[in-house]
């Protein structure tokens, strides 16, 4: 294992790997401070080789974290409670760099789409209860004809047509509604690193400067519908189903000025110091979820044996020769 931990300490100073540089700093080129810088290389290496984390830009990722973490105050919707605490990142930052990132939350946040969780959960079981109710007074519309009461079986007919009315609403809805759902879970993968950095740098913030009065984080996320809001989304048979659609036409467009935001940031790259290079690479890269491999990997092909391990070999070929 010692072996191999200088193995991958080598191997992130030959590569200067952006995790270790942006951790220790670039490699030193001193023999003496190279070497510490190794040392302390092979560590971080090793960590993530043994828990499988392989962000490339970040050396160790979040701290785990014991519970959900709000930073929010009371009456106000808090952060998801996938928020990890403060990263060695903002640990090694200046005051004035945290206090720019926790500053700058509510624009990262203000074009979030609104969270429809519990409106797309209620479009579904209120379409399933409208085909069954459908269903059921179809067949009971069929009943009474064959029985003569005809009556009976115009108003089951006529309920039965309200009730599948009321189901392609619900349809309707629900696709509006899946669609919203779809661009929340693309922002949050689009913005989860630079709210994770703007919770640390306010966590960071507090302390170092625990007397000053900072102001508590705040998400200028659409708030959720409230409960009142979500019970005037319920259908009745004969209600005016086109009435109800403001909400669907609301969704829509927030839906197309999501699309355009996120392809505008999506294209946004590095410039090179040189105008004559090209671009470093996106300015807003996407989150990657670490890797689901095993925690024990083979040795790496790419990383070349260290010289000490080069003369154990050499030397053993020798002795096996002379052994012959």
């Amino acid at each position: 294992m010692d072996a191999r931990k200088e193995r991958i300490g080598e191997h992130a100073a030959a590569s200067s790997l952006p995790w270790a540089v942006s951790t220790l700093g670039p490699v030193p080129a001193d023999p003496v401070t190279r070497l510490e810088w190794r040392r302390r290389a092979a560590s971080v290496g090793a960590y993530r080789e043994l828990s499988g984390y392989d962000y490339p830009a970040d050396p160790i990722g979040p701290e785990p974290a014991t519970g959900p973490r709000s930073c929010a105050p009371p009456g106000t919707r808090p952060w998801p409670p996938s928020v990890p605490s403060p990263s060695q990142t903002c640990a090694a930052c200046r005051t004035g760099c945290c206090f720019t990132y926790a500053t700058l939350t509510p624009p990262k946040t203000a074009w979030a789409p609104p969270w429809t969780g519990d409106e797309l959960r209620q479009a579904r079981t209120g379409a399933r209860d409208a085909r069954l109710t459908a269903i059921r007074a179809t067949a009971e519309a069929a009943t009474a004809r064959r029985q003569g009461e005809h009556e009976q079986a115009i108003r089951q007919q006529v309920l039965a047509a309200s009730y599948q009315a009321m189901h392609d609403a619900y349809r309707e809805r629900e696709t509006v509604l899946a669609t919203a759902m779809a661009d929340r879970a693309d922002w949050e993968q689009a913005t989860r690193q630079q709210r994770q950095l703007a919770v640390a740098a306010d966590a960071e913030l507090r302390r170092r400067h625990p007397a000053q009065p900072w102001p508590r984080l705040r998400s200028a996320e659409p708030e959720p519908a409230a409960q009142i809001q979500r019970d005037r989304q319920v259908l009745i048979p004969g209600a005016d189903i086109e009435a109800m659609t403001q909400q669907a036409r609301d969704l829509v467009a927030r839906h197309r000025e999501f699309a355009d935001k996120l392809a505008e940031r999506q294209s946004l790259m590095i410039p090179a110091e040189d105008p004559d290079l090209e671009d470093l690479g996106p300015a807003f890269p996407a989150w990657a979820e670490p890797g689901s491999d095993a925690i024990l990997q083979p040795p790496k092909p790419d990383i070349q044996p260290s010289e000490r391990t080069l003369e154990r070999t050499a030397s053993r070929d020798l002795n096996m020769e002379a052994a012959d």
